[in-house]
């Protein structure tokens, strides 16, 4: 009688202890992720641009994840040469002004204003902190070809981001 009441309280201490170890393991709050990586992915991009001359640059977010109230910034800063970049819709960027992103897929637009070299960052940043860099580098277009026409940037010259050839 006395080892059946001795064997009866070993075992509600042990299910006691492992309920305690199981609810002490657990909280209120929902784990949800917030944050996914993503990455600016181009279309190859000519490395030669003249004075006057525009080039097209077709982006794309690639997002590894989602979270509907996630929401994209874009802005640039140009360290050498002059240019204007705008956007597909027609919103010219000022430079380290940040612009909303609202489609995942978009193109800018780079005109050139000058004969020099040219070099630009172009940033895109998530609400949650995350950024994207794109480096953008042009030199000027001045040569002609054998046909008379502009001339054609060498494969070192273009510049290929996202591993998409």
């Amino acid at each position: 009688m006395m080892r059946k009441k001795f064997f009866n309280m070993i075992w509600v201490m042990g299910v006691l202890t492992l309920a305690g170890f199981c609810l002490s393991a657990c909280d209120n709050e929902l784990d949800i992720q917030t944050a996914y990586p993503f990455k600016l992915e181009t279309m190859p991009i000519p490395g030669r641009v003249a004075k006057g001359q525009t080039v097209e640059i077709r982006c794309m977010l690639v997002r590894q994840g989602r979270f509907a109230d996630t929401r994209y910034s874009i802005r640039y800063f140009q360290y050498d040469g002059a240019g204007v970049l705008r956007m597909d819709d027609g919103t010219v960027f000022r430079p380290n002004d940040r612009y909303a992103l609202k489609r995942e897929v978009f193109r800018l637009y780079y005109t050139s204003a000058t004969t020099d070299a040219q070099k630009l960052t172009v940033t895109v940043e998530s609400s949650d902190g995350q950024a994207q860099e794109l480096e953008l580098s042009f030199n000027n277009d001045t040569k002609k070809d054998e046909s008379g026409g502009q001339g054609t940037s060498s494969k070192e010259d273009e510049r290929h981001f996202g591993g998409r050839r």
